[in-house]
């Protein structure tokens, strides 16, 4: 493999010092660029975008030649683990995910497989293969998954939901049945991610999207407990350079201590904390990832490039700092708007880091 060209995402990540903040988005491949959407139609839907590796290397690579981003991130899906267990999943048009078969009894859960990330899950790793080989050393490869938690909600629920009534009452009436599926999934997230570092992901984000609508102690039983299991059993070195690991809770902003205390690398923030405080809080131990509002996008440039100061400002000097939106990027902002967060972050930033 090629030697890097840009590691400022990685030093970032491991509070090294770096000449400018770097940037990428959640969601940067996807349904806002134009030449994402002609991707898709060509694959015909979004599960055979997933599972070509070729187009899925191309959706990756997108938004790279239109930004100036510093890293690219796997074009998947968080819910290609639960879908590897053989629980039917399927996307309709405009609607969310569902599962055939969700998991509703103490034998559903008994009788989960635990995928090889090698074997049901192949398609990943050809993609990450095909991407790291594409990228030539430009920039970082990130790899990802889904929490426990948040993979185990749409599990039971069957899909999405806004009450997760399904999930909360297994875990109020069925605690060790929940605490069973959520190690059962976690042993699989943790096999997934070490085979997207062997196939050439040079960090790891886990999302967990759903962590912030538990209750304060669930959260910490239910999701973070699960997370700190992951990072104890990830590869953190490969390719004789650390491979970083990002935990992301939407919502988690209660609860940064306990996060950064599970040995992950950075923390990934929504748009509701203040930045500030989080590195007054956790800066010390951890990096901090965020922490824009998607929303900011709908803005005009100055306001964008306005917001863009704020954080960087209110982050300060030295390094620790990935810039990147609170949640992911929405599908109907303007496609010039990226480039405008982006340039006036590398512009902006640098200051803080002489």
């Amino acid at each position: 493999m090629p030697p890097l060209k840009n590691d400022r995402y990685l030093k970032a990540l491991l509070r090294e010092p770096v000449d400018y903040t770097p940037v990428w988005l959640m969601r940067q491949a996807g349904r806002y660029l134009p030449e994402y959407k002609a991707t898709r139609a060509k694959a015909g839907d979004f599960m055979s975008l997933c599972r070509n590796a070729d187009l899925a290397c191309e959706v990756t690579l997108q938004p790279l030649r239109r930004y100036a981003l510093d890293a690219a991130i796997l074009f998947s899906d968080i819910l290609t683990i639960p879908d590897a267990m053989g629980l039917g999943l399927s996307f309709g048009v405009g609607e969310g995910p569902k599962f055939a078969r969700p998991v509703e009894s103490k034998s559903a859960v008994q009788n989960l497989p635990i995928p090889d990330p090698e074997v049901e899950l192949k398609y990943v790793m050809n993609a990450l293969r095909t991407i790291r080989r594409e990228l030539n050393g430009e920039v970082p490869l990130i790899g990802f998954s889904g929490s426990p938690w948040t993979l185990a909600t749409y599990m039971v629920e069957s899909g999405s939901s806004k009450t997760f009534t399904k999930i909360k009452k297994m875990l109020y009436s069925e605690p060790q049945l929940l605490h069973q599926l959520l190690d059962k999934v976690a042993d699989s997230v943790i096999l997934y991610l070490n085979a997207q570092i062997k196939a050439g992901a040079q960090s790891v984000m886990v999302f967990d999207t759903w962590g912030g609508v538990l209750a304060h102690r669930d959260y910490v039983d239910f999701s973070l407990q699960y997370m700190h299991k992951i990072v104890a059993g990830l590869i953190r070195e490969n390719e004789d350079r650390k491979v970083p690991v990002t935990l992301f809770t939407k919502g988690g902003g209660l609860w940064l201590e306990q996060i950064a205390n599970t040995g992950c690398d950075a923390i990934g923030l929504d748009w509701t904390v203040d930045i500030a405080k989080a590195k007054a809080q956790v800066g010390h131990k951890v990096a901090l990832q965020g922490n824009i509002d998607p929303s900011v996008l709908y803005a005009p440039p100055e306001r964008i490039i306005q917001e863009v100061r704020s954080i960087l400002a209110d982050f300060g000097t030295g390094s620790g700092h990935v810039f990147n939106l609170g949640h992911g990027i929405h599908q109907d902002v303007p496609v010039e708007s990226p480039k405008v967060l982006v340039d006036a972050i590398h512009h902006y930033s640098k200051p803080y880091h002489q």
